[in-house]
């Protein structure tokens, strides 16, 4: 595991005994969960959105929360059971190499989680991967205003803490289009500010997997 991914665990397993939001977003309330549909959160942490998707798809759909933080992961077990909840699934994985079979899925969400990695593209091309053909997306995250400088993108606690591995706008739909996606819809999108060094702006899209893929 890299200094960038031990950096990321590091601050995540710290927080998962805390009773804290660490969402950006709120991509599950836009996400229209149904009976038994078959449902990944990417970048689950305590496995909130994750326990309320497995109780929306019922006991014929199935929820699964994807973290990289072994804390966050073993949190998200400890919450599932004592909801006594059997149709979910933690795994520990890279939002880059997701264990899970091709087109499985439903609906992906993600609440600021993809902004954390170095290939973005890829975890991209991931989620089409899992997503069955005419499957959906809403992932709320950041992007940036401008490129963010390379001394900021290359230090793993300020991608860590949710701001510098962000990408402009214009590179994050290239990005959900060179995947394999469509229909793209801009569901929420905040004005301009100001997080750790640059300038953000928070947002939520929506798509699809191309029908054909």
């Amino acid at each position: 595991m890299g200094t960038f991914s031990q950096t990321v665990v590091k601050r995540y397993n710290d927080l998962s005994k805390e009773d804290c939001c660490l969402s950006c977003g709120k991509a599950l309330s836009f996400a229209n969960v149904q009976a038994g549909e078959t449902c990944v959160d990417l970048g689950s942490g305590q496995g909130h959105d994750v326990l309320r998707m497995a109780i929306l798809a019922g006991d014929s759909g199935f929820s699964y929360g994807i973290d990289i933080s072994e804390g966050m992961i073993e949190t998200a077990r400890n919450n599932a059971s004592k909801l006594q909840l059997k149709n979910v699934s933690f795994i520990r994985s890279p939002l880059e190499s997701l264990t899970l079979e091709n087109n499985i899925t439903d609906v992906v969400i993600s609440n600021c989680t993809i902004n954390h990695s170095l290939d973005q593209a890829k975890v991209w091309r991931e989620i089409a991967r899992i997503l069955k053909p005419g499957g959906r997306f809403v992932v709320s995250d950041i992007y940036a205003l401008e490129q963010v400088p390379d001394e900021f993108a290359s230090d793993p606690k300020a991608v860590s803490e949710c701001w510098a591995g962000a990408v402009v706008k214009d590179m994050y739909i290239k990005h959900i289009l060179d995947a394999g996606m469509e229909h793209l819809e801009m569901l929420e999108e905040s004005l301009p500010y100001e997080k750790g060094k640059i300038r953000v702006a928070s947002f939520t899209i929506s798509g699809q997997k191309i029908s054909n893929k």
